[in-house]
C-alpha cells in the first residue's frame, strides 16, 4: 500500500511538471500583455504624454505572431517610442525585428542595445543565474550595426552612451542613455550633468537597471528612469514573485512601475517580449510592452 501511494505521488507529480512545463513553453511564453501605468512626472497643467516601452524582444527568424503583436501596437500612436535593448537572439533576426518595429518607426523614438544585440546567447544551465559572480559567456556575434542603422536611418535616436533632446508630443523632451551595464559597456561620464531647464521632460535609459547607474540617473534629475533586461523574473513563483533578476536590482522591482530609492525618479522595468532561446518557457510572467501615461505630479 505504502509503494502504491508513493508511486502514484511520484507519477502525479511527474504529470503535473510536465503540464506546467508545457503551459510555459507553448501557452504563457506567446501571451504577449500591454500594461498601462500612469506616471506623475510632469509639471501642473501639463498635457499627459504617452511613452510606449519595448524591450527584450529576443527575435527569432520565424517569430511571426511576436512580430504582428508588436507592430499591432502603432494603433496605440504614442508620443514616443523607447526601446532597451537585446532585440535579437540570432544572426538572422534583423528582418524580424524590422517587421515588428516598421510601423512604430513613423513615431519620435529611441533606443539603446543590450548585450544579446552584440553576440548571441549561449546554452546555459539556469541555476547560474543565481550566482552574482557568474562569468559572462559570448555567443556569435550579431549584426548589431545592422540594425543600428536600420532605426537611425528612419530618424530613431541611439542613446547608447549619448544624450539629446527630441521633439515628441509637441514637448521637448530630453533623453540620455548608456550602452549595457552588464556586459560593462556602460559611460555614464561621457553624459553625465543635470538635466536641461529647456527640457519639458527628461528620460534615462539603460538596458540592465544596475543600481550604481540609476542612482547617477536620478541625481541628475531624470524623472523617469527605463529598463528591460530582467524578463520580469522570467520563471515567477505566484505569491512569492521572481526569484532572481540577473542583476544588482532588488528582485521585489524585477519588473513594473517604482519608485527609486532616495529620490524622486520612477523606474520602470520591462519584463519583455521574448525569452532566452535555450530556456524559451515563462511562468506567471508573460511577456509584456508598456505604455506609460505620463501625467502632472
Amino acid at each position: 500500500m505504502r509503494k502504491r501511494t508513493l508511486f502514484r505521488l511520484a507519477t502525479g507529480t511527474a504529470a503535473l511538471g510536465a503540464a506546467t512545463l508545457a503551459y510555459a513553453s507553448l501557452v504563457e511564453r506567446n501571451m504577449f500583455t500591454l500594461r498601462r501605468y500612469d506616471v506623475p512626472v510632469l509639471p501642473a497643467d501639463a498635457e499627459p504624454l504617452r511613452v510606449l516601452h519595448l524591450s527584450d524582444l529576443h527575435m527569432m527568424p520565424g517569430q511571426g505572431r511576436k512580430q504582428r503583436w508588436v507592430a499591432s501596437l502603432a494603433a496605440l500612436d504614442p508620443d514616443l517610442v523607447v526601446v532597451t535593448g537585446d532585440n535579437m537572439a540570432h544572426p538572422d533576426a534583423v528582418p524580424g525585428v524590422l517587421r515588428a518595429l516598421q510601423p512604430l518607426l513613423d513615431h519620435p523614438g529611441g533606443f539603446v542595445f543590450g548585450s544579446n544585440d552584440y553576440t548571441g546567447p549561449v546554452w546555459k544551465n539556469p541555476f547560474t543565474y543565481f550566482l552574482p559572480d557568474r562569468e559572462y559567456t559570448e555567443g556569435v556575434e550579431l549584426p548589431h550595426e545592422e540594425l543600428r542603422d536600420v532605426l537611425t536611418g528612419a530618424g530613431w535616436v541611439d542613446l547608447n552612451n549619448a544624450r539629446t533632446t527630441v521633439k515628441a508630443g509637441g514637448r521637448a523632451v530630453e533623453l540620455l542613455g548608456v550602452d549595457d551595464p552588464h556586459i560593462e559597456r556602460d559611460d555614464y561620464d561621457s553624459v553625465a550633468g543635470p538635466v536641461s531647464p529647456a527640457a519639458d521632460l527628461s528620460i534615462a535609459l539603460t538596458h540592465s537597471p544596475e543600481p550604481a547607474v540609476l542612482d547617477r540617473m536620478a541625481a541628475d534629475g531624470f524623472g523617469l528612469l527605463l529598463a528591460g533586461h530582467t524578463h520580469g523574473g522570467q520563471v515567477c513563483v505566484p505569491g512569492v514573485g521572481a526569484l532572481v533578476t540577473n542583476c544588482g536590482l532588488p528582485r521585489s522591482m524585477a519588473r513594473g512601475l517604482h519608485r527609486w530609492p532616495g529620490s524622486d525618479s520612477w523606474l520602470h522595468v520591462s519584463a519583455g517580449l521574448g525569452t532566452h532561446p535555450t530556456a524559451p518557457v515563462r511562468f506567471a510572467c508573460p511577456p509584456e510592452a508598456s505604455v506609460l501615461t505620463l501625467i502632472p505630479r
